[in-house]
């Protein structure tokens, strides 16, 4: 069948009407029991979730056409696949969701993780879920697709957290083999390696001795919350210029921290020093920017505007050297501010 034909047939099938009719229970109909009637729309909804991704993989693969035969004869700035995306009212994020799509399932076809009958078994969420997994759960998935189990998200993050379990470096031996034999479900393991995973290696060591000496639940738990803590705390000491400036050795104090078990404490005091630090620069840029608009407002008002000056007066104090602001609760207070700049 050359170009012509298989043109021709395309256009005769976009001119058939489209068979719509779908088998949906009659939800006023009591006489189907509930978990009948459940089975029944979750089939249905199963169907649309199948043909939503088929057909948004087709999306995807049309659009990189259009797109690349733009990039080969096209003005260099893509305003032809722009215009044609335009025309058919897609977004452009909306657009290149769909081209990645195509990507992640023309990967998974090309080296041969998938067989293109297994597709049907995927859920949209599911697809994308798989496409982002490391190659070993790309196997995982695709070998219990093809066997024509029901793949959707969950199952596909389930079977990720079972492979970071088993696989991690980051994990001491007794974990991985409490892991095997789901002792200690991977559901526990999996953020723990994700927290694990942002600390240097010097930080690690300690953390993993307290795992393999205690491989349980409550430990898991208990380490990752510490993990998650010292990540916290590495992250917002390098961007407190306090410590930087005298000189501060974040290590050892870091090390003293977990010994004697505040680490927690030391990690919320230094993200909130960060915070502070923060919210000092964005004050002075507010304090800044009224003492211009107050400045810029003094000029255009007068004795005709007597309200206006009124309001002027009331708020150009907040943008003195010396602001005072009252703090409500169960006792008043008056906060004194003074900004002093220093060139």
């Amino acid at each position: 069948m050359d170009y012509n034909e298989s043109l021709n047939d395309l256009a005769a099938a976009l001119q058939q009407p489209a068979d719509l009719t779908f088998e949906l229970p009659d939800p006023e109909d009591e006489g189907i029991p509930e978990m009948e009637f459940q089975q029944q729309v979750d089939v249905a909804w199963q169907v649309c979730d199948r043909f939503d991704l088929q057909t948004e993989i087709w999306r995807g693969r049309i659009l990189r056409a259009v797109r690349d035969r733009e990039k080969k004869g096209g003005d260099g700035r893509g305003t032809g696949f722009l215009n044609w995306l335009k025309e058919r009212e897609i977004s452009k994020s909306q657009a290149y969701a769909w081209i990645q799509l195509a990507n992640s399932a023309d990967t998974l076809l090309e080296d041969g993780k998938l067989q293109p009958s297994a597709i049907k078994n995927f859920s949209k969420r599911a697809f994308v879920e798989t496409s982002k997994a490391a190659p070993e759960v790309q196997v995982m998935v695709s070998e219990a697709a093809e066997k024509g189990d029901r793949i959707t998200r969950r199952e596909v993050r389930q079977m990720n957290d079972e492979w970071m379990a088993m696989s991690s470096d980051l994990l001491p031996e007794s974990v991985k083999e409490k892991a095997a034999d789901n002792s200690l479900p991977a559901r526990y393991i999996a953020p723990l390696v994700k927290e694990m995973e942002k600390l240097p290696e010097s930080h690690i060591e300690s953390l993993q001795k307290e795992i393999a000496a205690n491989p349980d639940v409550d430990t898991v738990k208990q380490v990752t919350t510490e993990a998650k803590n010292l990540a916290k705390y590495l992250k917002a000491s390098a961007q407190v210029q306090a410590l930087t400036q005298q000189d501060v050795n974040i290590e050892t104090a870091l090390i003293e921290a977990q010994r004697i078990g505040c680490l927690s404490i030391a990690a919320d005091l230094v993200n909130q020093a960060s915070q502070m630090e923060q919210m000092i620069a964005k004050m002075y840029m507010t304090w800044k920017k009224i003492g211009n608009l107050a400045d810029r407002l003094y000029v255009d008002t007068g004795a005709s505007t007597p309200h206006l000056r009124s309001l002027l007066e009331s708020v150009e104090p907040l943008g003195s050297d010396v602001m005072e602001i009252q703090l409500a609760g169960t006792v008043e207070r008056t906060v004194r501010v003074h900004i002093q700049e220093n060139s």
